[in-house]
């Protein structure tokens, strides 16, 4: 099922918000389940708010019958048209009543009721966010329409064991005729895309769990027999989540259950419908045999994720779509204070930046820009982007940093406290939270509004005979499509500066009577502002933007002595590894301009050589540090693109390092790692197992028959999934040949296990050279590939398109014609999925001319089509535009 692009479109304004004309007090929903039909019949009770027809959304519904009031509606009493089902009504309130009929085993799109699985094993389940609660009833879906909501399924008992649904059980029992039923009532209005059922043969465990505040809640996580077993792990996240939540802002869960359900068949990672959160498999299942330590550390901050928007994002929801971040970067925001406080905060940091570069920057660099609240749309699906979560995740961080740990716990309490039950705006959250703390928040609210993202210059000077060092920084944002001129932002800047000993200096700005911390945050508030800093003995190394305070690009002229500096001695964790970051960058430079002896290389390897040898250093930093900026990030190093140019000296920069360590104490380390092999998930086991990696891939390139001994060894003994793939993806890169058998065996070993073989797929999909092709596409004939399955799609052809620039940008231009062809058949199945594939042709301009002809080519004649979903068709609208 999807909706092709000559359904009627519309591009959607947020200057063009009106409040709904009606409101919801309250529906009924009763449900009669089937796979093949679903009968649902929706009672609606409105309340008017403004002089208009009502209007509720709908599509893909076959309207079986219509009452207002109790009376059946003829033909003539209502329009049915362009997805809009309208009915005039003279009063202030009525009761309109809809029976409809959906078919979910036709429901490929995975938006709205759906078959997940096989019809014989299956389960049936429901997406509604965005737009996706029309594909079930008429209503107005819209996330400022909040309502209570009682929900009866009925179902075959035998098929359907399990019935959930929304808020509290309400009842349940048997009908005699085979068929049971179960009702549930969620007291706390909300919209319609926070909807949810689920219905079939599902097994479960579950954990009670007392609030802070006294309410005795049941925990159950379901999942189909077959993993049900791997499900402990997210039980216990979630557990963590809960208290976390309760200590760090004081949200409390507010119902008497909550249910966790998996499945192999959705489009997003997971979603928080109101006590029924559904999740993708690969979000909720772990186990160290099938599990990297990266998916344990993803399932935790998922399932945190998740339960947080129970406060931000359903219990104070978004107005309109163009208010997304207020849930998603907020959240992502509280999710990643989480993570840290249960793991290394340096290392999350290092984590969420490294993300942020790699998928944010480049989507604010090319066609697809857009603000973090933009003002306009076409197709709401394609706006849940890096801008949306990562960067207004950094936002909300800046706004924590200014206001201080104690005001911005104040002013989120005022904000839930505020808006609890409401639909509120960014403007709604930035007034609370200065409120709260009695200052004006309003320039930040530009940070919302302006695409792109700023580059930060910095230019320090000092003065021997007055003893100062001045700082000058300027911002500049370059154009985008429809800003072409860019407004000055707030930059919070946190700074440190450093003597030629890696001392952190005590630091007095002009015009203060005495110095005080090391470390400073400077605001810069317009184009260009000079900071002076008294007392300084000799020229200091600044460290700038600490902890990454600002989500901008920093423009400084650093010597490679400077940053060497920083990388050995700066106590900020995470500017410690983004001055490797920088001192890598100049490495690259060098080794790109045929220089791989310059003085560059020479100081990132030595710093790194140094640091190799303190036995100080925990190994998960030390294996960051070992690891230099991807290909992909490397692009902004290049006015054109030439993926096998840009891979070629990212690998001699690393050979260049691995010889400043030296082949023996790489060998003596990893070996002293490998005798330490175990399965144990605590941070000191991860973190040996993060170091190895590093260290055999860079075995593997100064020794290529050592590395692929190592590598066929570790295959062979490894005790858990992270050391297994570590040694698959090294043989597989450097020694194709020896790795046939180990991909073979691996096929085998996990053959049925749904999430091992989308790794498997993945591996191989990433795999660089003129071959990648011819690889990716032999794939696509194995048994476990298909097209109808969102995390298989993403495995195979996402990873391909998105993360192997030398396989993807053939010089031929071979790679986008078959993509081409891929996406028009996959749109047919499930637009979102489409949608999201498509995204790779980002950028298509800033490759070299050859690459860039064809890729453009093949774009233009993709959106030239007129058979294509609105999602798609508006991806390749703005692609094109380069």
């Amino acid at each position: 099922m999807s909706d092709r692009s000559d359904a009627p479109t519309s591009v959607i304004r947020l200057a063009d918000y009106r409040p709904p004309a009606w409101a919801v007090a309250h529906v009924a929903l009763e449900f009669d389940l089937g796979i093949d039909r679903t009968e649902v019949l929706a009672t609606l009770e409105l309340v008017r708010q403004a002089d208009e027809p009502i209007r509720l959304d709908g599509e893909g519904l076959e309207l079986l019958e219509l009452h207002l009031d109790g009376r059946r509606l003829g033909e003539g009493e209502y329009i049915l048209a362009n997805g809009v089902l309208e009915v005039g009504v003279d009063g202030d309130r009525c009761t309109l009543a809809t029976r409809v009929a959906v078919r979910p085993a036709e429901n490929t799109a995975f938006e709205g009721l759906y078959l997940s699985g096989s019809r014989d094993a299956g389960f049936l389940l429901t997406q509604c966010e965005a737009e996706g609660f029309r594909h079930i009833t008429f209503y107005p879906d819209r996330p400022d329409v909040l309502s209570t909501f009682t929900v009866t399924l009925r179902a075959d008992k035998a098929r359907f064991p399990v019935l959930l649904a929304g808020g509290n059980p309400d009842g349940a029992g048997d009908l005699g005729d085979g068929r049971h039923w179960a009702r549930f009532v969620d007291p706390h209005p909300k919209p319609s895309y926070l909807f949810a059922l689920v219905a079939g043969r599902l097994e479960r465990i579950s954990r009670d769990y007392t609030t802070a505040d006294g309410r005795a809640v049941a925990l159950h996580i379901w999942a189909e027999a077959d993993v049900i077993d791997r499900c402990d792990y997210a039980m216990d996240s979630l557990e963590r989540s809960m208290r976390w939540d309760e200590q760090a802002y004081g949200r409390n869960y507010d119902l008497d259950v909550f249910h966790v359900v998996a499945t192999h068949d959705f489009n997003m990672g997971a979603m928080e419908n109101k006590g029924l959160n559904i999740f993708n498999a690969k979000y909720l299942l772990a186990d160290p045999d099938s599990s990297t330590d990266d998916e344990y550390r993803h399932v935790e901050a998922v399932v945190a994720h998740e339960y947080f928007h129970n406060w931000s994002g359903n219990r104070v929801t978004c107005r309109d779509w163009f208010q997304l971040s207020l849930k998603e970067g907020l959240t992502v925001f509280r999710e990643q204070s989480f993570s840290a406080d249960m793991n290394s905060a340096p290392l999350k940091r290092i984590e969420d930046v490294s993300l942020l570069r790699r998928a944010q920057f480049p989507e604010d660099a090319g066609p697809l820009s857009h603000p973090v609240r933009p003002s306009q749309y076409s197709e709401i699906n394609n706006f849940y982007t890096a801008t949306v979560y990562e960067k207004g995740a950094e936002l909300v961080r800046m706004l924590a940093g200014h206001l201080g740990h104690q005001g911005f716990r104040k002013g989120m309490d005022l904000y839930f406290e505020r808006h609890d039950g409401q639909a509120a705006t960014i403007e709604d959250y930035l007034g609370a939270l200065g409120d709260a703390n009695g200052v004006d928040l309003a320039p930040y609210l530009a940070w919302y509004g302006q695409a792109g993202t700023p580059r930060l210059s910095a230019e320090g000077r000092y003065d021997e005979g007055k003893r100062r060092y001045r700082l000058l920084l300027r911002q500049r944002t370059p154009a985008s499509a429809g800003q072409p001129n860019k407004q000055p932002l707030p930059v919070p800047v946190r700074l440190s500066l450093f003597d030629a000993s890696g001392r952190a200096l005590p630091l007095r700005l002009e015009g203060e009577t005495q110095a005080s911390a090391v470390e400073r945050t400077v605001v810069l508030t317009g184009a260009e502002q000079a900071f002076v800093f008294e007392d300084i003995d000799a020229a200091p190394v600044p460290s700038l933007l600490r902890g990454f305070s600002a989500p901008v690009i920093l423009e400084c002229e650093y010597a490679p002595r400077e940053l060497a500096l920083l990388l050995r001695h700066d106590a900020d964790g995470f500017n410690r590894w983004d001055a490797g970051q920088q001192l890598a960058g100049l490495a690259y430079d060098a080794c790109r301009d045929g220089e791989p002896a310059g003085a560059a290389v020479a100081a990132w390897a030595d710093a790194l050589a140094g640091l190799f040898s303190d036995a100080g250093i925990d190994d998960a930093l030390l294996a960051e540090l070992l690891t230099p900026p991807g290909e992909i990030e490397l692009v902004e190093r290049q006015p054109e693109r030439d993926p096998e140019r840009i891979r070629a000296a990212r690998q001699a920069m690393l050979r260049a390092l691995a010889s400043a360590i030296g082949t023996d104490a790489l060998r003596t380390r990893y070996d002293s790692l490998r005798a330490q092999a175990s399965a144990g998930l605590d941070a000191a086991s991860q973190a040996r197992r993060q170091l190895k990696r590093r260290l055999l891939d860079l075995l593997a390139l100064v020794d290529a028959n050592e590395g692929k001994a190592l590598a066929a060894a570790q295959y062979d003994a490894a005790p858990g999934m992270t050391d297994r793939l570590a040694a698959l993806a090294t043989l597989a890169v450097t020694a194709p040949a020896a790795a046939e058998a180990p991909l073979a065996h691996f096929r085998e070993r996990y053959d049925g296990n749904a999430l091992a073989l989308d790794k498997w797929f993945a591996l191989q999909a990433q795999l660089p050279g003129d071959g990648a092709l011819a690889r990716v596409q032999a794939l696509e004939r194995d048994d476990a590939f298909t097209l109808k399955n969102p995390n298989r799609v993403q495995a195979l052809l996402g990873t391909f398109a998105r993360t192997n620039p030398t396989g993807f940008h053939r010089a031929d231009g071979a790679a986008y014609r078959w993509l081409a062809d891929r996406l028009v058949a996959i749109d047919a199945l499930n637009p979102q999925v489409a949608a999201r594939v498509a995204t790779a042709f980002n950028g298509w301009k800033r490759l070299e001319p050859a690459r860039r002809e064809a890729a453009h080519a093949v774009v233009a004649e993709l959106a030239g089509r007129k058979d294509l979903s609105r999602d798609l068709t508006d991806i390749l609208a703005r692609v094109a535009l380069g």
